[in-house]
């Protein structure tokens, strides 16, 4: 086994249902899509018990608070119904049909698209899943200039389901309406596509950790971060001991999809490295991938993008984007690469 390329199996959940995306219709090719915004702050509680406490958190003039109804917060395995409504919706994007707000889930599917089991215990978990992402909501600042905008929303505006009646009570349906900042992140195709063993880890920190290397890391060959900021932004309310033990973790067993991970006793610094070097496959793939001409295009994007930043990334960053969003034609690469920096900037 070649740590670069394969995932040691016996560390993952196994695959409950190896063959289920011949059995979903209404997820095109079963592509797993997550919202960046998800994926890039602590939305989602860690814990497997009821967490009812208000998190904060910052960095630099900007915060984000997380506030729970009295069930507690919504935790990173009730987040798995947003992100099939998410692959769902996008799926339906990319094949140019309408949207809406209002989605309508097959819970049955659902739960093998997830990976999970299709026991009376598990369609009643997606009832209490619905009950607190109903209930959490988020407030944060937006800093513009020399003013400051608060804003406070949720991540489904109401829910319903359809329960059959019986012994087994299983649930046939829910349907989620999505807030606004949910539905307006996927109608600009904010999102990046997971890898399906997302659903095989087995602990809510290694999912973090994953989605934190997939939000950063992305397709370049490596990224590096502290070991403290990774846990600030993990959102973990383990100590930093405990947290690097968990790392300690991911490192020796490598299981991680799409990354190994290192940590350097030294610095503690932890470094996500590309697992198969896909940047380079899945643009060699696509015909008509989008390419900067002229020279001179780097320079009037940097305009738009803070001083020290590294503009070839945010090439990367836009390319990304570009693969994650159905590969559509780009009439104008240049053009477009300085409007994706221009609009990235003006949102920060």
């Amino acid at each position: 086994m070649s740590e670069e390329t394969d995932i040691p199996n016996n560390y993952l959940i196994p695959e409950k249902h190896p063959q289920y995306d011949l059995f979903i219709c209404d997820v095109a090719d079963a592509v797993i899509k997550d919202l960046m915004p998800q994926m890039e702050h602590p939305f989602y509680s860690l814990s497997k018990k009821p967490d009812t406490s208000i998190r904060r958190y910052e960095h630099g003039d900007n915060w984000i608070e997380i506030v729970p109804n009295v069930k507690g917060a919504a935790t990173i395995y009730d987040k798995d119904i947003l992100i099939y409504a998410v692959s769902q919706l996008m799926a339906k994007l990319n094949r140019g049909e309408e949207v809406s707000k209002r989605v309508r889930i097959n819970s049955h599917e659902l739960l093998m698209f997830t990976n999970r089991g299709t026991s009376g215990r598990d369609y009643m978990a997606l009832q209490d899943s619905l009950d607190r992402l109903d209930g959490t909501r988020i407030r944060t600042n937006i800093q513009t200039g020399d003013e400051t905008e608060w804003e406070a929303f949720g991540l489904i505006e109401g829910a319903s389901t359809r329960r059959k009646n019986g012994i087994d009570g299983r649930l046939l349906w829910c349907e989620l309406t999505l807030s606004d900042w949910v539905f307006d992140a996927i109608r600009n195709k904010t999102v990046l596509t997971l890898n399906r063993d997302y659903f095989r880890l087995r602990k809510p920190i290694e999912r973090r950790i994953y989605e934190i290397g997939r939000k950063h890391c992305g397709q370049q060959k490596k990224w590096s971060v502290s070991l403290a900021i990774l846990h600030h932004k993990s959102g973990s309310k383990s100590s930093l001991k405990e947290f690097r033990r968990a790392v300690k973790n991911i490192v020796e067993h490598n299981h991680l999809p799409d990354y190994t991970l290192t940590l350097d006793q030294e610095s503690d610094a932890v470094t996500y490295k590309n697992r198969t070097q896909w940047w380079d496959k899945r643009l060699s793939e696509v015909e008509n991938a989008p390419a900067i001409t002229d020279p001179e295009t780097y320079n009037t994007a940097r305009t738009f993008a803070p001083k020290g930043v590294d503009i070839y990334q945010l090439e990367q960053d836009w390319l990304t984007h570009w693969l994650d969003t159905g590969c559509k034609h780009i009439a104008h690469p240049d053009r477009a690469f300085i409007g994706f920096v221009k609009g990235r900037f003006s949102k920060a």
